[in-house]
């Protein structure tokens, strides 16, 4: 599944429950914790893409999880914070928590701030395989950063930009992946806002697996998305034999 999953750990049953139930109507994968143990194991359990975190609650309080997720490089977080509560948000800030959002909220405003931390941190995948894999006509060898066309045994050298890019595209095959993380993704910390090179970047790889680059059909393009691998992916048979 490629839906962001969102952990939503609050105390509160008549914030955690509805806002859960919201952010599922809006196309997101949702888990729900009332405390810190609960959000621990499943953070410890799966893959989560971003925390919806409230700093008040019993026990151990919102900051100190916040500290320990980010301390473990988990996903981001978003403070949901008590109006006077000014300190709590800059120590938040300090801890490495994302953005905050202040009670009372409104569910839209929160959800636009989960889409924008989503967008400079992308959903991170389940550990990707290292080995060759199969995808359209095409083998791909990550390490020796070649494509092998599986019937004419043709071999094309990828440089690393293209091979790094091509294996995004197969760690999320199907996915609409916008150029914000794709940048991401290939260039980390190096990439510049409103950077094109990725455009560049898919122009050539395609020019190097397309029948006809003009009228693509593996790396198609999603007006207003961004790019998605429209085929399916496979571990390499030969390899695993």
């Amino acid at each position: 599944m490629t839906d962001p999953h969102i952990l939503v750990v609050d105390d509160a049953r008549d914030i955690r429950e509805p806002l859960g139930a919201y952010l599922k109507k809006h196309g997101h994968r949702v888990s729900l914790a009332a405390d810190a143990a609960a959000a621990r194991e499943t953070i410890g359990n799966g893959a989560i893409d971003l925390v919806v975190l409230d700093v008040m609650m019993p026990g151990e309080d919102g900051l100190s999880l916040c500290r320990w997720i980010t301390g473990r490089g988990g996903p981001p977080v978003i403070l949901l914070t008590a109006m006077a509560d000014d300190a709590d948000r800059i120590v938040g800030l300090e801890l490495g928590a994302d953005d905050y959002v202040v009670k009372p909220f409104n569910p839209r405003e929160l959800l636009a701030r989960i889409r924008a931390v989503l967008r400079r941190v992308p959903p991170t995948p389940a550990t990707p395989p290292t080995g060759r894999r199969r995808f359209a006509a095409f083998v791909h060898d990550p390490n020796a950063r070649t494509l092998r066309h599986r019937e004419t045994e043709a071999v094309v050298d990828l440089t690393s930009a293209e091979s790094r890019l091509l294996t995004v595209f197969l760690d999320r095959p199907r996915a609409v992946l916008t150029r914000d993380q794709l940048l991401d993704l290939t260039a980390g910390r190096e990439a510049k806002p409103y950077d094109r090179a990725i455009d560049n970047q898919v122009s050539r790889l395609r020019r190097k697996i397309e029948l006809d680059p003009k009228k693509p059909a593996i790396i198609v393009t999603e007006w207003g998305g961004g790019y998605r691998l429209a085929a399916d992916v496979t571990a390499d048979a030969e390899e695993e034999g």
